[in-house]
């Protein structure tokens, strides 16, 4: 009996061991929940899930931006006018380096074979240069040991406001003007002065260079006004011209100007007005006694070769030669029964500085 009582104790307190060893269920199972790896993992993967959510919505309104762009590529795409209108435009700036106009060419100059002497005197109608070191003809004349005088054989006078009247324009009628050089500029703002018309800050201004529309800064804010230029030639302003054939131009100009700009409007059918706000006139040579000590006469106008004319009627060529720049001052001088010598600008030499030079280099060799 005490063997079965013992080993019944045995078994009791083996019960007991484990009962006190082993936790109770309900609590290993919270224990587990709070500190397992898999309830962390589950709770770091459930994070990302809200945050993926949202990726729809997302799409969403993505889609929703698109849609109005959709639209007006629709409403541009209809419109046919726009369009055509604004590859024109394209075109016309693709082809600004070309000029589109094609004017009628200048008539032919012919010089003549006159035997060609030492060149030593030369007159030069053109006033007395301000800056001496970087003048073109007496930059020649140090190089060739020359003698170049200048002295002016014109003049130019602005029309009086009453003179202006007569022609009966009407300045304000035009929204746009053409002007071609600084004296342009000085006489077209002061026949608006006398006359008292204040020009609107409306108005365009196409300037045939660069110089000319800084020039302009004289009368207006340049920077709050739409001023155009070109390089040197109102071919230069044909894109740009043609972008505003709704302006009616005005066209400041002496009495006598170059054909060749109107001919250019003209050929660009614009609405245009040419008016004379001042005159170009012969210059008082009187004291000039006698031209005979002149090997080359120079020439830039034909009021100049006008001028030579009406100050020295009982002038004879003989072998002093007459140099000319310009078609229309060439042909001059041949309409008023002189010979011509020199002409520029030509293939070989556009200036009439290279004209002179080459022409000096044959002669002066000969002799």
């Amino acid at each position: 009996m005490s063997a079965k009582k013992s080993a019944a104790k045995k078994k009791a307190a083996n019960s007991k061991v484990k009962k006190s060893a082993s936790p109770s269920p309900t609590k290993a199972v919270t224990k587990k929940k709070k500190n397992s790896p898999a309830t962390t993992a589950t709770k770091k993967t459930a994070a990302p899930k809200k945050t993926v959510k949202p990726a729809p919505v997302k799409v969403a309104a993505k889609k929703a931006v698109k849609l109005p762009k959709e639209k007006k590529v629709i409403v541009h795409a209809e419109s046919k006018e726009k369009i055509e209108k604004a590859l024109s435009v394209k075109r016309v700036r693709k082809s600004s380096k070309k000029p589109i106009v094609a004017l009628p060419p200048p008539p032919k100059i012919e010089i003549s074979n006159h035997p060609k002497t030492k060149v030593k005197n030369i007159l030069v109608s053109q006033p007395k240069p301000v800056d001496t070191e970087k003048n073109p003809y007496l930059e020649l004349a140090r190089k060739h040991n020359l003698n170049v005088t200048f002295r002016q054989f014109i003049k130019v006078e602005g029309l009086t406001s009453q003179e202006f009247r007569a022609q009966r324009i009407d300045i304000l009628e035009h929204g746009a003007v053409i002007l071609t050089s600084k004296l342009a500029v000085d006489h077209y703002f002061r026949i608006c002065n006398e006359m008292r018309i204040t020009v609107p800050e409306s108005m365009k201004y196409f300037c045939i260079n660069e110089q000319t529309a800084y020039y302009l800064q004289k009368y207006i804010q340049y920077r709050k006004r739409k001023i155009f230029f070109g390089h040197g030639t109102i071919l230069d302003l044909v894109d740009v011209i043609r972008k505003n054939k709704a302006e009616k131009f005005l066209l400041p100009a002496s009495d006598v100007h170059k054909e060749q700009i109107v001919d250019f409007l003209d050929e660009v059918k614009i609405t245009f007005t040419k008016a004379t706000f001042y005159k170009t006139v012969a210059a008082d040579l009187s004291d000039m006694k006698s031209l005979a000590e002149y090997d080359v006469l120079v020439f830039f106008t034909p009021v100049g070769i006008r001028s030579l004319k009406q100050n020295f009627p009982q002038f004879k060529q003989n072998n002093t030669r007459i140099a000319a720049f310009g078609h229309t001052t060439a042909l001059t001088v041949k309409n008023l029964s002189y010979r011509l010598d020199i002409f520029a600008p030509n293939p070989q030499n556009p200036s009439m500085t290279g004209a002179l030079e080459a022409y000096i280099k044959e002669a002066n060799k000969r002799s």
